[in-house]
């Protein structure tokens, strides 16, 4: 079971910063303290790749964007999605 823990009043950031990098929260919880939680709402991490394409297709996909007033590499990145989603 958690013990209750005494966080004192800060004069400033550099206060707090030094006492939680003192705290050692193992003396409070135990593994079996915690629940595994979901967090729905948080944003997916991207990463860069690198892709060849044609430069005519590139062109074509930034037309379309353009029409459809949205950056091209996100109608690109929707293509992909779609074509994922499609092929389940």
């Amino acid at each position: 079971m958690a013990k209750k823990i005494k966080i004192p009043k800060f004069k400033n950031e550099d206060e707090e910063r030094d006492f939680w990098s003192k705290f050692d929260l193992s003396r409070h919880f135990k593994p079996s303290d915690f629940k595994r939680v979901s967090f729905p709402n948080l944003k997916p991490s991207s990463q860069p790749i690198s892709l060849r394409l044609p430069s005519h297709l590139i062109a074509r996909v930034k037309e379309h964007a353009n029409e459809l007033d949205m950056p091209y590499q996100s109608l690109m990145k929707k293509y992909i999605a779609q074509g994922i989603l499609k092929e389940n």
